[in-house]
């Protein structure tokens, strides 16, 4: 099959929408200027560099009590900070409570049950039992095309870690299985790790 996405596929579901799986969950907290948490999943969602460490995410709709954007987008634009964390399968639930549509005046710590505790570099909350978390200050917001298509770049200025998730010295994911997104309403979790060695190493 081929389609131009321009013409549209003709599938009951947007395949577009399962192609590129799995997408690493960036469980973004942010603070709002009066001072409300708010704390969401986005699979559209990475890590895209190494010194300085920078990572983004994209936020691709609209709430109606937010000008043209989503309660993550709106709190970061006014304070220019976010966390991303990390999200184990034994979150999932509580992540997907997160991901409802409340009122911008909602903390999605209080209504997901989520564990909060405060970030160290920044003035935001985090994930208080998330395997990691990347405290950022915003770099770049950049309006994608589309409606609502946003991507927000931060450099990491802090990182936690669970204790129990650093072995040997490294951050072993195996320790808690990450979730990813698989598209639709599909996840995944990472339960096999195995190691390639480049040619060139």
């Amino acid at each position: 099959m081929y389609y131009r996405p321009a013409d549209g596929h003709g599938l009951p579901y947007n395949p577009f929408n399962a192609i590129v799986a799995p997408r690493p969950i960036g469980w973004i907290s942010s603070r709002s200027a009066d001072g409300t948490d708010n704390l969401a999943p986005y699979s559209f969602f990475n890590a895209i560099a190494y010194v300085p460490p920078q990572v983004m995410f994209a936020s691709t709709s609209a709430k109606p009590d937010q000008d043209g954007t989503k309660d993550s987008v709106a709190n970061i634009r006014e304070t220019g900070v976010f966390c991303v964390n990390i999200v184990a399968q034994s979150d999932r639930d509580v992540m997907n409570i997160s991901s409802e549509g409340f009122t911008k005046d909602i903390d999605e710590f209080a209504k997901s049950g989520a564990a909060k505790t405060e970030c160290s570099e920044i003035a935001c909350a985090r994930v208080a039992n998330a395997p990691a978390a990347l405290e950022c200050q915003v770099r770049q917001i950049v309006p994608l095309e589309g409606a609502h298509n946003v991507m927000v770049i931060g450099e990491v200025v802090g990182v936690h870690m669970r204790d129990d998730c650093v072995v040997n010295g490294r951050f072993d994911v195996t320790q808690f299985q990450p979730l990813t997104r698989m598209g639709y309403r599909d996840y995944a979790v990472i339960r096999e790790v195995f190691e390639l060695t480049r040619p060139d190493d």
